[in-house]
């Protein structure tokens, strides 16, 4: 049974500073409730199938799938959202590390895949390091505004450095340190990489261990193996270290002995403050043979024009992308992406059909951005970061969608970063109206908020929501339901059984997707902008 939403004042105030619109609380409810689980589910089935083969960047696979977003947005009568196109062309490199490597620490061979993992950022074809001394930097962060420099007094010109997943909250949970439990972008590998190429460091290795890093070993294996996808630069990346990867805590720990060290006692110090020490005489030879390919490979925007002012856009975005293909896979080769992320881009597609069934435009537009290689490190986001469409003081917010909730209905909703701006407020309206709850974030550990597309709006200083789902169970039956799928779920991410699948529960997720139309609908009639919070790390630049 379709549940109709309550709106009492549309034609009003629906928060300080609002304007009034001509658009009527039954126009919002027939967006509200076209919102459908079927739907949904079509569009899922589409994305995520065999045909599609994991939606590669530069693959067949992403011409089917900017096919498919053109097709279903001109049909919604969406226009191209860059001049007279809705693509934006990002230029790409694609890295792919031959297998067939070792990487040799004191006497001892380790092997691709099952103790590390290695590759280089450099446009190269062959990269390496060679009797590359180690030194273990902590958690390997220079952050002034913590008082924290891993690298204070050491010089790793030509070494490589070893270095702890997420940041020293994390470890002592103490809500000074840091941002306590919740991670900071100093936790992200892509920060350490960058901060070891800055330091001059010639090698990065991270030490990965499930609970920091908050995803198994099987992910490293599946996510930095194969086609490593990169922005085409002037100076072709010579600026990063040579090589940079991943090794398992068992690998770790067996270089701390041989060092004479202790890992945990080591592990300890670096949570105590700035830390670093010299791994004997330890050295570390690899040798990274790419095969090169350039490409370019597009991020899709459509807009519907607003009624009032329409050069001001709240921007919808999810990311289209996900692993592609591994023809050297035994098995299942194709990584198809059906919770991560085409449940996103066909919620994206059900919001956009909401908004055109008000009968009149909102008085701002309504842009739909889905991004390209995302699972590569952000890149579609960050290049419209860097070469935005909508400029980012046209830019009123930024709503994300990734990886839906399939774990069925729930009396709250999560947060990614609560409480950094009033989107907080704004949703929290939204979801009363719905009988729901704020919950906050379910893992600040994570870093979560550093993770995905909307990550890029906030550097542009635009607040960026990323919300979706909840803990709280709608009934019994629901709550028993979550247990099962939730463990399927946790245990296909990033795996080629991340397939659509009859049993989801797509309730949630049209919950989260009508709040989501409601948030973005509340803001577009808001005379005043949505701003971050005093305390949050982004503001508007």
């Amino acid at each position: 049974m379709k549940r109709y939403f309550s709106l009492t004042l549309i034609t009003t105030a629906i928060l300080a500073g609002c304007a009034t619109t001509s658009i009527t609380s039954d126009d919002v409810a027939k967006g509200y409730n076209s919102i459908q689980a079927d739907e949904i589910a079509k569009h899922v089935k589409v994305l995520a199938s065999d045909e599609f083969g994991g939606r590669a960047p530069s693959s067949e696979g992403e011409k089917l799938t900017l096919n498919y977003l053109t097709k279903e947005f001109t049909a919604l009568g969406f226009e191209p959202g860059n001049g007279d196109s809705f693509f934006q062309e990002v230029p790409l490199v694609s890295l792919e590390a031959d297998s067939d490597m070792v990487l040799n620490i004191g006497g001892k061979d380790y092997q691709y895949k099952k103790d590390m993992v290695m590759g280089s950022s450099r446009i190269s074809a062959q990269e390496g390091i060679e009797n590359s001394e180690l030194v273990f930097v902590g958690y390997g962060v220079n952050a002034p505004e913590y008082n924290w420099n891993d690298y204070e007094g050491l010089d790793v010109k030509g070494k490589t450095v070893v270095m702890l997943v997420n940041d020293p909250g994390f470890a002592t949970k103490d809500p000074n340190l840091f941002t306590g439990d919740a991670m900071t972008y100093y936790g992200r590998w892509t920060y350490k990489y960058e901060e070891a190429s800055r330091q001059g460091a010639a090698g990065a290795i991270i030490i990965h261990e499930t609970a920091p890093a908050s995803y198994p070993w099987s992910v490293v294996e599946n996510s930095w193996s194969g086609e490593q996808f990169g922005f085409v630069k002037d100076n072709n990346n010579m600026d990063r270290v040579a090589v940079e990867g991943w090794v398992t805590v068992d690998v770790a720990k067996e270089l701390f002995t041989k060092a004479g060290l202790d890992f945990d006692t080591a592990k300890a110090e670096a949570a105590k403050g700035a830390y670093h020490v010299d791994m004997g005489d330890l050295a570390a030879t690899v040798n990274v043979k790419n095969t090169i390919k350039k490409s370019v490979s597009y991020n899709f925007i459509a807009t519907l024009p607003g009624g009032k002012t329409p050069d001001e856009h709240i921007i919808y975005s999810a990311h289209w992308d996900h692993l592609g293909t591994d023809k050297n896979r035994k098995g299942d080769q194709i990584y198809n992406g059906a919770h991560d992320n085409a449940t996103g881009t066909a919620g994206m597609i059900e919001v956009a059909e909401a908004f055109t069934k008000l009968g009149k435009r909102p008085d701002r537009s309504m842009t739909f951005l889905a991004v390209t290689a995302e699972e590569q490190g952000l890149l579609g986001s960050k290049y419209y970061a860097a070469n935005p469409v909508i400029p980012a003081n046209k830019t009123v917010a930024n709503i994300n969608m990734d990886s839906l909730n399939l774990l069925g209905k729930v009396k709250d909703i999560s947060v990614v970063g609560i409480g950094k701006s009033q989107m907080d407020e704004i949703l929290a309206t939204a979801a009363k109206e719905q009988g729901r709850t704020v919950s906050g974030d379910p893992k600040p550990s994570s870093g979560g908020y550093y993770r995905s597309d909307h990550f890029a709006f906030a550097n542009m200083g635009v607040p960026a929501m990323y919300a979706g789902g909840g803990s709280e169970a709608f009934d019994e039956e629901t709550a028993n339901y979550r247990k099962r799928m939730s463990l399927v779920l946790r245990g296909c991410y990033h795996q080629p059984c991340d397939r659509y699948r009859d049993e989801w529960d797509l309730s949630g997720a049209v919950q989260d997707l009508q709040l989501f139309y409601k948030v973005g609908f509340d803001i577009s009639q808001q005379t005043q902008w949505p701003t971050w919070n005093e305390n949050s790390e982004f503001q508007r630049k």
